[in-house]
């Protein structure tokens, strides 16, 4: 009789579509990836599998069946400096997940969960550990019960590791992980989950099944939901017997590229080229996804991590001895990596080389300008170059400090390295603070309740004063039935004249009036078709149901029109100056300026600038009639 060979998921790809095809035959409906450009106004990227489902685990919005699936592409940057270092950080990485809203629960996730990862992934028993919140005395029982694990690799987490919760408010839950343990011979006393050379946690299970308030009280959601991750790229660590992430067939091809561009061997290499090496390979999935999904490289918001992950790659790739430009070619291994899975990234090859290039030979021409500015300081005749000095090389013309130590080591001058250290942290706090999270809570109440109420009336286009009702009055973004002098409020009215803010127009100011209430309102904003006027009391009070008169403020209307079509000029100069491809990446129109965001092939030149500026004032001084 012939041997059967027991064929089960191996490569990157065949480990994503044993998930998907498992949960599929669940009855969970298959979900394809969202864009790293979310649908959501609170978070930047998508930075998590359960992100495009945030608004149906809010009851926002309908689902699109009771269960789902899905392998969501995600971009996280706020453990940056450790891409390279560790096993498995990464910027780019894929979350496979499965969601029940309001379906099944605790028994099913975790039966289920077990059923994929023996009987599809073949993973054997003796290397998981499983780990729960200790007081979620009901999942332990059905590890023990059900599956049959034994005690000792049940581990119980308290709150800080085991219980989920996007914010301080909210749908919340405890959660059981699962761990794989690649030393299981060394027993399971006094083990460490933590210990990142012996176990990796890749799968984990949230039972969303309470709500948070304000005071911290848990009360039962009315549904309760899954919401499961697993790390792709672990689970390829894994079945592939790697000692990282970054040497499995998602990511080492491109590593093996920048080997060759750059001559340094891999498994020869020392720790930092090895780290570099790394970067390079996570870096290049990364943006190849960004750009594809339409984010372009600027100094604000997305395009300024798209910008830091490349300016990055041209770093480590001097550090490996890099000196042309070389980042198209690890693209291009990226995108035939990928391209069967998301063939979006083969359709915008071109735009994605050409961005690319662009910002790449930007910056090899801001590093030139580096170098004199560091030759200046060697021809100063110091002996001492400060922290400051050094941390402006690294962060504006991006010299490695390892580069700056390098070239003024053989100078015989040193470097202030814990004033460098100093400066670094000082900005690792700055884009702490500045970091995305996902946050479930909307701003208290307001996201909730604005389901509540009908489409607001606009009627500005006609007429920049009308009368209207409130319907709504929030402080603090919680519901108040009334208000008085001196509050800051936001206003819900059936119907208004004021603009709300929109493609990047700013909204109309003004004030709302009645005979014995005036409200200053400071901005207008639109949350699913209901305006919300934001302002403060000047005089008075208000309440629900009151009839309030609406008057917006002419002079401003006026100067935020102007600039709404003076931006219209300005595109269609610059296609006609610049390049027919120039498209709107996004505007900005306020009462005294506007900001315009394109894509363009080429850098604009100071010519081209002046032969713009020149055809819109043209037209301007021709006076067309405006439709």
């Amino acid at each position: 009789m012939a041997t059967v060979i027991d064929k089960y998921p191996k490569s990157g790809d065949e480990i994503r579509k044993a998930f998907l095809d498992f949960y599929e035959k669940k009855a969970h409906k298959v979900i394809p990836s969202s864009s790293l450009i979310p649908d959501d106004p609170t978070v930047l990227l998508t930075i998590a599998g359960m992100l495009p489902f945030k608004s149906i685990f809010l009851g926002l919005k309908d689902k699109p069946s009771n269960r789902a699936t899905s392998s969501q592409k995600c971009i996280r940057t706020n453990d940056i400096e450790n891409v390279g270092v560790t096993a498995r950080h990464h910027t780019f990485f894929e979350m496979l997940g499965n969601f029940s809203f309001g379906d099944y629960f605790k028994r099913d996730a975790i039966e289920w969960a077990w059923q994929l990862v023996t009987n599809v992934y073949h993973l054997d028993r003796k290397n998981i550990v499983i780990s729960v919140f200790d007081k979620d005395t009901e999942s332990k029982k059905i590890w023990e019960e059900n599956i049959g694990i034994e005690p000792d690799k049940i581990i119980q987490l308290g709150e800080k590791d085991n219980f989920w919760s996007s914010g301080p408010t909210g749908p919340c839950g405890p959660c059981s992980e699962l761990y794989y343990d690649f030393y299981p011979e060394r027993g399971m006393n006094n083990i460490d989950l933590d210990d990142d050379d012996r176990f990796i946690e890749f799968y984990n299970l949230v039972f969303m099944q309470y709500n948070r308030d304000s005071s911290g009280a848990l009360t039962d959601l009315k549904y309760k939901n899954i919401d499961t991750g697993m790390g792709l790229e672990r689970m390829a660590q894994i079945l592939q017997k790697k000692k990282n992430n970054y040497e499995t067939d998602l990511i080492f091809p491109i590593i093996e590229k920048a080997s060759q561009l750059s001559k340094v061997d891999y498994f020869s290499a020392n720790s930092s080229q090895k780290a570099s090496l790394k970067i390079l390979g996570d870096h290049t999935r990364a943006i190849i996804h960004l750009i594809s999904d339409g984010v372009i490289a600027s100094n604000l918001g997305r395009g300024y991590i798209l910008r830091r992950l490349l300016r990055r790659m041209i770093r480590h790739g001097k550090l490996l001895g890099i000196k042309d430009k070389f980042i198209s070619q690890l693209a291009l291994v990226g995108i035939q990596l990928m391209k069967n899975t998301y063939p979006e990234l083969q359709n915008n090859s071109q735009r994605i080389f050409s961005e690319i290039d662009i910002e790449e030979q930007r910056f090899l021409n801001t590093l030139e300008r580096g170098e004199k500015l560091l030759n200046e300081i060697i021809a100063s005749g110091v002996k001492l170059i400060s922290g400051t000095q050094a941390f402006e090389l690294y962060d504006t013309y991006g010299f490695p400090l390892e580069l700056t130590k390098e070239i003024l080591d053989e100078k015989n001058i040193e470097v202030d390295l814990k004033g460098f250290e100093r400066e670094m942290n000082s900005q690792r706090e700055r884009a702490k603070a500045a970091s995305q999270t996902v946050d479930l809570t909307l701003e208290g109440s307001i996201e909730r309740d604005i389901e509540l109420f009908e489409k607001t009336n606009f009627v500005g286009y006609e007429l920049l004063n009308t009368e209207g009702n409130i319907k709504g009055i929030f402080i603090n973004s919680n519901s108040v039935e009334n208000a008085s002098q001196g509050e800051t409020v936001q206003v819900v009215l059936n119907q208004t004249s004021f603009y709300a803010e929109s493609g990047g127009q700013i909204g109309d100011v003004g004030v709302i009036i009645s005979d014995n209430a005036e409200i200053l309102v400071e901005k207008v904003i639109k949350k699913k078709d209901v305006f919300l006027h934001y302002g403060i009391i000047q005089r008075g009070s208000i309440k629900i149901n009151q009839l309030v008169e609406t008057r917006v403020d002419k002079s401003k209307r006026v100067k935020a029109e102007s600039n709404h079509t003076a931006t219209h000029l300005l595109q269609s100069a610059l296609k006609l100056v610049v390049d027919e491809s120039v498209s709107q990446r996004g505007s900005m129109v306020a009462f005294n300026k506007l900001r315009f965001d394109f894509n363009s092939p080429n850098p604009v030149s100071e010519n081209q600038i002046l032969d713009i500026e020149k055809l819109v004032n043209k037209w301007i001084l021709e006076n067309h009639s405006i439709s």
